[in-house]
This record gives structure tokens, sequence and C-alpha cells, in this order.
């Protein structure tokens, strides 16, 4: 049964992966509602726009009916308490994330002590999957089959498009 409240899972998700995906499910098992942030970084120069991010994030979160998605611009804190919520999900991958991740919760502690930070480990299957990854393969790899085992159908068409462009 699951948690009556509401969780919120924030990342850039440029793009969503299988990975992101397979969180998301989890997640949204584990809780009433869950609320996919999708966060906008001025570091960062993303392969997808903002809207186009939330698009593909709707289309392969629409199985899950206790999951929204929503755009945001700032602190993830911030965010997680725009959407009345002291939960924050994030998803570590054992070798990669560990470190990364404790120091993005002990700094979110300092600034909002009352949220809590959920880590759910990647699965097996998806601990080598990263965003960053599946451009460089994208970039040089003109196989769907391979993309496939990566991203959701409607990413694969997506960053195909985006490719060509």
């Amino acid at each position: 049964m699951p948690h009556k409240s509401t969780a919120v899972y924030t990342g850039s998700f440029d793009p969503v992966t299988l990975g992101h995906l397979h969180i998301i499910q989890r997640a949204s098992a584990l809780f009433e509602n869950l609320v996919v942030g999708i966060g906008i970084n001025a570091d960062k120069r993303p392969m997808f726009s903002i809207e186009k991010r939330v698009e593909l994030v709707q289309k392969v979160t629409e199985p899950f009916e206790n999951v929204r998605v929503e755009p945001f611009d700032g602190l993830a804190v911030d965010f997680v308490r725009q959407q009345k919520s002291s939960l924050m999900i994030r998803g570590i991958r054992p070798l990669t994330d560990t470190a990364g991740e404790f120091t993005m919760m002990m700094a979110n502690r300092q600034l909002d002590d009352s949220i809590e930070t959920v880590f759910l480990m990647a699965d097996e299957r998806f601990s080598h999957v990263s965003s960053s990854l599946l451009k460089q393969i994208a970039a040089v790899s003109d196989s769907d089959q391979r993309l496939a085992k990566f991203v959701p159908p409607p990413v694969l068409d997506a960053l195909r498009q985006r490719m060509s462009e």
C-alpha cells in the first residue's frame, strides 16, 4: 500500500532514460502522488528544451495515474516545498552517484532541514545508464536497436529527430 503523501523526483531528464522511468515506476508505487520536477539549469546546455523534456516525461509516464510532471527553476528544495511535500526522491547508481548525491543531500539539509531525501538504488540493468552516455551513443551510432536499450520509444524518436537537426 502506497504511503499517503506526495514525493518529488527532481532532475534535468535531458533526456529521460529507462533508468529514470524505472525510478518513477517504483516511486509511484511507494507514494500516493509523485511529482516529477524537471529542472532548468542555467549552467547546462540541454539537448532538449524544457518544453520538450516535459512533453517526453509526460508521454512516458502516462501509464502512472498518480504521476504529474512540472518544470521548475531554482532550488530543488524550494520546488519540493511548493509541491506541499517534504520528500525528495533521488535515483542513485552505486558506483557513480553516491558521493555527489550525498553532498547534494547534505546541502539540501542545510537549505531546508525539513526535507527528507529518499534514495532508490538503480536496478543493475540501469546502473550504467546516464543522459550523458546516451547523448554520446546517439551522436555516433545510427542503430535504434542500441539506443532502445537506454530510452523509451518516444524518446528514441525525439533523439533521432534532434540529432538530424
